[in-house]
């Protein structure tokens, strides 16, 4: 079976780099029904970021302004899962590469039942162009 691709919206924060920012902010989220289809969290200078994936940007939205979240986006990424296997990070980036399109971000794991979920980011002038090198 081949991969699924989509394209997906994510927003990204800044936050303080301490502890508990992390656990108050998806804390939140989680309590007013708000589906994450994948988070991240990274130090960024003495500050840390939030990027958030969401399935639906308009509630994400309403709930962030309700909680006073600083949030900025939406913002487009790709959203991957397939059957994991060696090269799968490879066999992308190729595709991109070919049609001379950087990566800036690719966070991949595996699931442990023989799939892996990727996360793949470009600039937003590519994006376009990386959705058709990607087959989508």
């Amino acid at each position: 079976m081949g991969d699924t691709i989509r394209l997906a919206q994510y927003f990204k924060m800044k936050a303080a780099d301490k502890p508990g920012q992390a656990a108050r902010v998806l804390d939140s989220l989680r309590d007013a029904g708000v589906n994450l289809l994948a988070f991240s969290g990274f130090p960024r200078g003495r500050q840390a970021q939030f990027d958030f994936v969401v399935a639906d940007t308009a509630s994400f939205k309403a709930v962030a302004k309700s909680a006073k979240l600083k949030i900025e986006g939406p913002k487009d990424c790709f959203l991957i899962e397939g059957d994991d296997r060696r090269g799968a990070g490879a066999a992308l980036t190729g595709k991109l590469s070919s049609a001379k399109i950087n990566v800036t971000a690719l966070q991949a794991i595996g699931t442990g039942s023989g799939r892996y979920a990727a996360l793949l980011f470009v600039k937003p002038g590519d994006v376009k162009k990386a959705a058709k090198a990607l087959g989508i």
